[in-house]
């Protein structure tokens, strides 16, 4: 029996049109690297090298790598297989990619803009710190939600999607015990991390406490993975 329109478009939990997400990807990728060209500044001539070293950066410039990926292969995709499906080349890292950026976000939002309130800065919600703290997040999330399909996270990846920001802070801890700076005279990225200031113990408890809400954050996508999988095979039936 052939499928109804409304199961043939969302049979995977996802909007099974590769034009649309072709569409959507080319424009997010595009945002995604005005962010990253703005916080850099490469178009100046004189490019901010200190931010390259920074997680927000580095998480910034791996979600337009994955970006490109996805359109590739969306493109590949519409050519040999024609309109209708999804296409990624792994749903489950997309929600590492997914998560890496989404750090990005919570660690600004909760931790850095409070900080930065409290110093007086006035350029909190630039859009600059926009693009590259909340713009690209949600560009990523809203990718997973409407073009990947669902049912393929495990409880396990949470964990796993730890590695990426676990990797690295145990790079960052490295560098700027060897005298690397991430700004002049400071050898720390985010204020959690001075030790000189906090303690081996006071930076061990923050990065406990980020931890178990990223994880959490992480439970979250995978039961909304789950729920929207299970949603997708009713329908089908």
């Amino acid at each position: 029996m052939p499928e109804s329109p409304r199961t043939s478009l969302f049979a995977h939990a996802a909007v099974n049109s590769r034009p649309v997400a072709l569409g959507y990807r080319v424009i997010a990728l595009t945002l995604i690297l005005t962010g990253v060209i703005r916080h850099s500044d490469v178009l100046t001539g004189q490019p901010a090298w200190t931010t390259l070293p920074v997680y927000t950066m580095v998480s910034n410039l791996l979600s337009p790598v994955w970006m490109l990926l996805l359109i590739v292969r969306t493109g590949r995709d519409l050519v040999r297989m024609g309109p209708s499906d999804t296409s990624t080349p792994s749903a489950r890292w997309s929600g590492a990619v997914m998560m890496a950026i989404t750090v990005t976000m919570l660690i600004d939002l909760v931790v850095l803009v409070p900080t930065r309130f409290a110093d007086g800065d006035s350029d909190i919600f630039s859009l600059t710190d926009n693009l590259i703290h909340i713009v690209t997040p949600v560009l990523m999330i809203v990718d997973w939600l409407l073009f990947v399909p669902k049912g393929a996270f495990r409880w396990v990846d949470p964990f796993v999607w730890t590695l990426i920001p676990y990797a690295y802070l145990v790079w960052a801890f490295a560098y700027g015990a060897l005298g690397g700076e991430f700004t002049p005279g400071q050898t720390y990225p985010y204020p959690f991390m001075d030790v000189d200031a906090l303690g081996i113990a006071g930076v061990t408890q923050w990065i406990v406490a980020l931890s178990v809400a990223l994880i959490a954050v992480g439970f979250v996508f995978v039961g909304i993975d789950r729920v929207l999988a299970s949603l997708a095979r009713r329908i089908a039936r």
